[in-house]
């Protein structure tokens, strides 16, 4: 069973949003994917990776419903990776990162033909910045498959959708999180705000 890996981040790494590939903060043979549109609040969790000789396959997504328009949205509050060691689809694991509390699992989509995960979008709302303003950050996510095929989350139509990450050379083995905790009634709740993948060495 794979064990949340926490990692100590270097402090400029853990502030960037920015599009391109990094170096993985814990010192592995690996890259890392971003995109420059996420969000600006909450902080960066820890990266969960699979063990040697796997990839993610598979997406599922954690949502929350629309509550109205005078309630506090949240819309993407998780996202879970699926992986199978090899062809057997039956073994799989999960790498999560953080997910926030509000909302509820998807089924996992797959790529076809036991494909793999190679990069993503993110659809991002910009701040609002006013009064009386429901800010949301993220509501949906889009991963491209190494066969150019798109797993598209469920989420909500509202905000815009950035550019794509630079793709992972083989196939993404982790991922990790930037998320708003829960403020309750002291301030607006964003929930995840932007993500980063691991590329696979």
């Amino acid at each position: 069973m794979l064990g949340r890996q926490v990692l100590l981040l270097l402090t400029g790494l853990a502030g960037t949003a920015g599009q391109g590939q990094e170096r993985d903060p814990g010192g592995r043979d690996a890259s890392v994917v971003t995109v420059s549109n996420g969000g600006p609040w909450g902080v960066w969790a820890w990266p969960e990776t699979y063990p040697k000789g796997s990839c993610a396959s598979g997406i599922s997504f954690k949502v929350e419903a629309p509550q109205g328009v005078m309630e506090d949205n949240t819309v993407l509050n998780g996202i879970r990776l699926y992986c199978s060691r090899g062809k057997d689809p039956s073994g799989s694991y999960t790498a999560e990162s953080q997910s926030s509390r509000w909302g509820c699992w998807s089924e996992v989509r797959w790529c076809p033909l036991r494909g793999r995960l190679v990069g993503f979008a993110l659809r991002v709302q910009e701040p609002q910045r006013g009064l009386l303003s429901d800010e949301v950050a993220a509501t949906s996510t889009r991963f491209a498959c190494c066969d150019g095929h798109v797993l598209e989350g469920p989420g909500s139509a509202w905000a815009q959708w950035g550019s794509w990450s630079p793709r992972c050379p083989r196939a993404v083995c982790g991922i990790q999180t930037r998320q708003d905790p829960a403020w309750g009634l002291k301030r607006d709740d964003t929930a995840l705000n932007d993500l980063r993948l691991f590329c696979c060495p």
